[in-house]
């Protein structure tokens, strides 16, 4: 955890019974409004990753742009997408996952990485891993090396983090939150 970890989850909006009843959604919206509180969130992340000689931050599509292209910019690395199916123009691979209800796919160019580049995987939460371990696999099948998979939020009652941990990726998030939180 960060430590401005406390301070960034007090900025994070509970919204109870969204998008379904017994759902906590976690809404990033107040913190990405605050200048200061968006600010300290960056902070973090270069904080953690200002020594560690990365490469590329690859940043999930939509919300994982939001965090990944200014700490590309603070790092002095490039910036590369991790997008939905069918949203690049050029050559891709792809990585298709398990959601609760069906399945859905990730791209990135197929030309996004050098071999061995050092890369950090982003994404603004971590539910139940299935998009970041996607992602991850794909920077490995390109080349790739991640480095560390880093988010806003874990939620670890649903077992995503852990089981990105099993897979072999370390993970760091800023904040998490229970259930009943």
């Amino acid at each position: 955890m960060s430590i401005y970890g406390d301070y960034i989850k007090s900025v994070i909006r509970t919204v109870p019974d969204w998008p379904e009843q017994g759902v906590n959604f976690r809404d990033i919206t107040p913190l990405l409004q605050n200048s200061a509180a968006f600010r300290k969130l960056i902070d973090s992340f270069v904080h953690r990753y200002q020594e560690m000689n990365l490469d590329a931050i690859a940043a999930i599509d939509a919300r994982g742009f939001i965090i990944g292209a200014p700490l590309a910019y603070e790092l002095g690395c490039s910036f590369v997408p991790v997008r939905k199916k069918g949203k690049l123009p050029f050559k891709t691979v792809s990585e298709t996952y398990t959601l609760e209800y069906g399945h859905s796919e990730v791209e990135l160019h197929s030309d996004a990485f050098q071999k061995d580049d050092r890369i950090l995987l982003m994404d603004d939460l971590i539910a139940t891993g299935g998009t970041m371990l996607a992602a991850a696999n794909l920077i490995q099948r390109c080349g790739g090396q991640v480095v560390e998979t880093a988010t806003i939020i874990d939620l670890p009652e649903l077992g995503g983090s852990q089981k990105i941990r099993d897979a072999g990726f370390s993970v760091f998030a800023v904040c998490s939150f229970n259930e009943d939180e």
